[in-house]
């Protein structure tokens, strides 16, 4: 199972400061690095440039709301900063919530799973041939795009629900999580992802995991810690209904958490369900922090035979 760090773009004051920070860890030899389109740094373009100061790592976005970027834009912007990265572009789309669609930009939430039906309909035309001639109920698209020397990049969905797994097993490359534990993973996520993938045809999809991680010999601090990383989306109603069915109290509960015996075996427990990928995000104090980058950064988790 691979593994990668997730950096929340709250954390970092100037864009050098950033590329620097993402530079150093993927020296450490992580398998990725991510980073969140919210009030920070444009994602894609801090990983276009971060792209061109690595070599190997992939590079991920979790994930770019699609509501306020049209595909023929989006398109142009993802296949820009794959070319800059070599190929090693991970973009992780996603809905976003209604509170900030609506509240935010003013635009409709209504039917979000057709809408991200209909955008993939105009989006992956541009990943595969570079032209689109696409009308739907809610998106409209005409055009071409001209990028000779850009790879086509790994699209996943942020997806925890059917219909949204659909789209991501069977249209997509694979799906990414957040806040979800192994148990839903197990007995839901994961099964309809991939018989979503194997009825289209598809190579089998990466399953994207991404949690808070703290090593830690105190497990009840922290999870604490992570707890307050976390505060607020416990009541998402899309992480409420997950948590729920994983039959927890909070998001903390799902976190992965305790020494380096503990986490070790927690991921190698979510590598035996079948994820491919790990994303983790260190919490705790700074010290805490530099725990468990060193412990992750020495793992080898071994993928389950089915995952890719």
């Amino acid at each position: 199972m691979r593994i990668g760090v997730f950096f929340p773009t709250k954390e970092f004051r100037t864009l050098d400061e950033t590329v620097e920070r993402l530079v150093a860890t993927a020296a450490r030899g992580f398998s990725s690095l991510w980073l969140p389109q919210s009030s920070g740094f444009d994602a894609l373009t801090v990983l276009a440039l971060t792209g061109r100061e690595t070599s190997e790592v992939e590079l991920g976005t979790s994930v770019i709301p699609t509501y306020p970027r049209h595909p023929l834009a989006l398109a142009a912007q993802a296949l820009t900063a794959n070319a800059a990265s070599d190929g090693r572009l991970l973009l992780g789309l996603g809905l976003s919530h209604k509170m900030a669609i609506e509240g935010a930009y003013g635009l409709s939430y209504d039917r979000p799973a057709r809408h991200m039906r209909e955008y993939l309909d105009a989006f992956m035309p541009l990943m595969r041939d570079r032209t689109v001639d696409v009308q739907g109920e809610t998106i409209t698209a005409r055009g071409r795009l001209t990028l000779p020397d850009a790879p086509t990049p790994t699209v996943l969905l942020a997806a925890l629900q059917p219909r949204m797994l659909a789209l991501a097993g069977g249209v997509a490359d694979g799906m990414i999580t957040w806040c979800t534990g192994p148990v839903v993973l197990e007995q839901q996520i994961v099964p309809q992802l991939t018989a979503a993938a194997s009825a289209a045809g598809r190579v089998p999809p990466r399953v994207v995991v991404a949690l808070p991680v703290i090593v830690t010999d105190d497990e009840a601090d922290g999870r604490v810690k992570a707890g307050e990383q976390l505060a607020g989306y416990g009541d998402i109603p899309v992480y409420r209904a997950v948590l729920d069915q994983e039959g927890v109290a909070g998001p903390a509960d799902v976190s992965v958490v305790g020494d380096e015996q503990a986490v070790t075996a927690q991921l190698t427990r979510l590598a035996g369900i079948g994820a491919t990928d790990f994303v983790a995000i260190p919490t705790g104090t700074d010290d805490d922090r530099a725990r468990t980058l060193e412990h992750l950064a020495s793992l080898d988790v071994p993928a389950s035979s089915e995952g890719s």
